[in-house]
This record gives C-alpha cells, structure tokens and sequence, in this order.
C-alpha cells in the first residue's frame, strides 16, 4: 500500500490533483449540508451542466477555461436563486429549465467548432490530467476562500438553514446569505467539474452529506463527518482510479456510494443491538 501511494506521489499532476480534489472536496462536502437540508441539493447538478456550456463555449474561443466558467456559473447560481424565490417557477423546474438550456448550448458550440474531442470528454467525466498549473493555483485560491467565509458566516448559514423565516425575523438579511451560498456553490462546482466532469461533480455535493445524516443528528457534527467522508472517498478514488485506470470522477463516486450503504447498515442495526442490550 504504502509503495502504492509513493509510486503515486512520484508524478506531479497526481500531486496537483489530490491537492486540489481535498480542497474542493472539503468545501463540497460543506456545502452539501446547506443545500440537502434546504432541499436544494440538485443545485450542483444544474450548474455543472451550465459550467459545461460556458467550458465549452471557451474552449471554441481558445480562452482560459475557468476564468470563463467561473463568472458564468455564478451569474446562473444568483438567477436559480431569483427564480425559485420571486417566479412561479420553482426549485426543480428551474434548475432543470437554466441546466437543460446550457448544456444544449454547449453541446451546439462544440460540434459547430472544435467537435466532440478529448478536452470535451474531460469535461463530461473528469479527467486528472485536466489540471494545469494555472488551473491548481486558481483553484487554490478559490477553494481557499469557499472554506474561509464558510467559517466566517458558519452560524448565519446554520440559521438561514435550519429556519429561514426565523432567521429574518432576528434580523439577518437571509437574501444575502442564500446569495452567498449561491455563490460558494458555484465557485465549487466548476473547481470540482475538471475532476468529477459535468455529469459527477452533484454527488461531491450531495453523498458526503446524505451519509453523515444516517448516523449524526446535529448540525456541526453532521458537517464534520460529512467533511472526513468527502475527503476519505476522493482519496481512495484517487488511489483507485490510479490502479484501475478509471476515470477518478466514477472511481470517487463509487466509495462514496460505498460508504453510503455502510452508514446506512450501521445506522439500521446500531438500534436493533441498543434493543437487545436493553432487554437483557
């Protein structure tokens, strides 16, 4: 094992890819709570679709992929949260409205320019090859401060969470917090895209935290764990995807799947077993 992962460490793009992957995998994971239990989880899937058309559209114009899919993404986060707050089309609709469009629009500017070539491919499944050392250091900085107003906003998160209406009524400016989740979600997402690909990244969002919720009952506890099970899951898929030559987006979302169902036996047994200690 140990000469596995010192054969691994040995490339440099592996490197790149585990250090950016826990990061993005970290703010995912922490995010995840937030949208699971607004119920809002299909977010990350609506927007990597929109990452995927804005990808595209600057791969026909030769320009930097990231800092093109960034802004994009984030326009589109702030117009679903518009849409489902003041329209009478709500949450699922919509997301599937903006998802379904862009990715239509993507796929029409591809086989209109460049076709369907690798690049396309690394951005519907991910590819670890895809991280270039502008990418990681833009990513860096990024994922860096997804986890550093994460922390900063942690309880006016956990209030817009857990009880909106409440939250207002104390007086924080919910729109603004939902913005701002809007907003890391979104820088997330097209960070995770590179790795997870288009069609993947949602689970990175939405297992970690679905997860923790079988056997934790708070908040923060429930955050945490969610946060060691992302990064555990990235890391093993990473080594998994090295030794099979899978692509790392499936290899990372089959532990995760993985981990889910064991959580979930643990959380069905762990009250058969306190029964029986009970009776005897």
């Amino acid at each position: 094992m140990f000469s596995t992962l010192a054969e691994m460490f040995q490339y440099t793009f592996l490197v790149r890819a585990v250090v950016v992957g826990v990061l993005v995998s970290l703010c995912a994971a922490l995010l995840g709570v937030s949208l699971v239990l607004k119920r809002y989880s299909m977010i990350g899937d609506g927007l990597s679709h929109v990452g995927f058309g804005s990808l595209a559209i600057a791969t026909a114009m030769n320009a930097a992929p990231l800092a093109v899919a960034v802004p994009v993404v984030v326009l589109a986060a702030f117009l679903l949260l518009r849409l489902s707050e003041n329209s009478k089309i709500k949450g699922d609709a919509a997301i599937a409205l903006i998802s379904t469009s862009a990715l239509a629009i993507g796929v029409a500017v591809i086989s209109l320019t460049t076709g369907m070539n690798t690049d396309v491919c690394n951005y519907m499944f991910g590819s670890i090859l895809a991280m270039s050392k502008a990418d990681v250091a833009l990513s860096l900085i990024l994922g860096s401060s997804v986890l550093v107003l994460f922390a900063l906003f942690y309880h006016r998160i956990f209030a817009v969470t857990f009880d909106e209406n409440f939250a207002k009524a104390t007086g924080i400016k919910t729109g603004l917090y939902n913005m701002l989740i809007a907003l890391l979600t979104a820088v997330t997402i097209v960070l995770g895209m590179r790795m997870m690909g288009a069609m993947l990244i949602s689970a990175l969002v939405i297992f970690p935290a679905l997860t923790s919720m079988r056997v934790m009952k708070k908040f923060k506890s429930v955050t945490i764990c969610s946060a060691v099970v992302s990064v555990v899951c990235f890391f093993c898929g990473v080594v998994l995807s090295y030794l099979t030559n899978m692509p790392t987006g499936a290899s990372v979302v089959i532990f995760n799947l993985a981990v889910f169902l064991g959580f979930w036996a643990a959380a069905k047994l762990l009250p058969s077993m306190k029964e029986r200690k009970t009776a005897l």
